[in-house]
C-alpha cells in the first residue's frame, strides 16, 4: 500500500489562495490515481478533485471548477491541490486518497488515505 501525508492547510481569509500537497511513499506512486476529498463538520465527505496516473484525466466537483486545480509530479511522489478565491464554505478537513483500480471519480474506489489537513477560511 501507499502511505499518504497531506500538508499546506491553515487559516486564511476569504478570497485567498492556498496550495495543499500530498506526499506518497511505499508502493510506486505513479501506479495510483489520486483524489482530494474534504469533510466539513456535520457533512459527508466529498470528492473535490482527482487526477489519473499520468495526469491525462482530471475530475472536479462541478461547483469547484475554475477555483480548484489538481496536479501531480510523479518524480516527487506528490499531488497538489491549488485552491483560489477561497470561501468560508470551503472550510473543511482535506484528505488525499489513492486508488489502484476503478474510476477516479467514484469515492468507493479509493482505499488508501492520508490523515488530513485542516483548511479554515474566515469571512
Amino acid at each position: 500500500q501507499v502511505q499518504l501525508v497531506e500538508s499546506g492547510g491553515g487559516l486564511v481569509q476569504a478570497g485567498s489562495s492556498l496550495r495543499l500537497s500530498c506526499a506518497g511513499s511505499g508502493r510506486p506512486f505513479s501506479t495510483y490515481f489520486i483524489g482530494w476529498f474534504r469533510q466539513a463538520p456535520g457533512k459527508d465527505r466529498e470528492l473535490v478533485a482527482a487526477i489519473s496516473r499520468s495526469s491525462t484525466t482530471t475530475f472536479y466537483k462541478d461547483s469547484l471548477k475554475g477555483r480548484f486545480t489538481i496536479s501531480r509530479d510523479n518524480t516527487k511522489n506528490s499531488v497538489y491541490l491549488q485552491m483560489s478565491s477561497l470561501k468560508p464554505e470551503d472550510t473543511a478537513v482535506y484528505y488525499c486518497a489513492a486508488g489502484l483500480r476503478g474510476s477516479l471519480s467514484i469515492s468507493s474506489y479509493y482505499d488508501s488515505w492520508g490523515q488530513g489537513t485542516q483548511v479554515t477560511v474566515s469571512s
